[in-house]
């Protein structure tokens, strides 16, 4: 099997599952035809809805529960379910090359399933549910530049069949939602149109320290959750990979549905 690529995917709002009329379900829905046939061995998701104070992968043996990781959303969306298997072999292989690369602690959990951030993309991409899946989660108490590390040490994945996904959002401010698609806030294009820049140009040490780098970054993740899978995803390709926009649209005039591709 080919070297896999890695890839950012900004998931957006829940509703994503269940409205059709969100360009980004209709770019993801349409995932193998956009030029992604290759089926993987397994997949290892890296989502803004797991933080931990280490790194914690999970380990399930059958197939995962559904985690409803949000509120006050249509009953439909409480009864789809993302039962794909889990792969403790590929859970031990997270441990062992995080450990190998210096990270002090890495945890295991044997229960928790697949939150949002993994099983909607997920149930678009791979919608027949039988590629196993690990979960890897964030530390919000550290920085870009330990989540890229992170990815690094995570790299040699891609040689076995592995798709690293980092799924997140590009701009990700809750509080700044608007009640309109048609208009996007200056602050947001700005921030999204210098991520766009930076991936596309190779400044990756610039996106691990976005924080001063970035126009309005503050203001586009208040809190790093929904950024820091980026940070991994663009670690496991290497510092010489090659970025690509392959989905850029929005929701509720902040909320950047920007999505890429790193190729080695």
């Amino acid at each position: 099997m080919a070297v896999m690529d890695t890839f950012y995917i900004s998931h957006g709002s829940p509703t994503l599952s269940i409205d059709e009329t969100i360009p980004a379900g209709q770019f993801l829905r349409s995932w193998k035809q956009n030029g992604f046939p290759q089926k993987p061995n397994s997949i290892l998701v890296i989502s803004g809805h797991w933080e931990t104070s280490v790194p914690t992968v999970n380990s399930i043996a059958g197939p995962h529960d559904t985690i409803y990781d949000f509120y006050g959303f249509p009953k439909p969306m409480y009864k789809l379910k993302y039962p794909a298997p889990g792969s403790p072999q590929l859970a031990s292989r997270v441990k062992d090359l995080l450990t190998a690369a210096g990270f002090p602690r890495v945890d295991v959990d044997t229960k928790r399933g697949l939150d949002h951030g993994a099983w909607v993309p997920l149930m678009f991409m791979y919608p027949e549910a039988d590629v196993p899946v690990c979960q890897l989660s964030v530390q919000t108490n550290r920085d870009g530049s330990y989540h890229f590390d992170m990815g690094k040490a995570l790299a040699p994945l891609r040689e076995e069949g592995v798709l690293i996904v980092g799924s997140g959002s590009a701009t990700h401010n809750l509080r700044a939602l608007r009640n309109t698609d048609e208009a996007v806030a200056p602050w947001a294009l700005e921030f999204d149109t210098w991520l766009k820049e930076a991936l596309t140009q190779g400044r990756y040490e610039d996106v691990n320290h976005y924080e001063e780098k970035a126009p309005h970054a503050k203001t586009a993740h208040p809190w790093p959750d929904h950024f820091y899978p980026l940070h991994v995803a663009m670690g496991a390709a290497g510092a010489n990979s090659k970025a690509k926009l392959i989905h850029e649209s929005w929701q509720l005039g902040t909320l950047s549905y920007a999505s890429y591709q790193f190729t080695s």
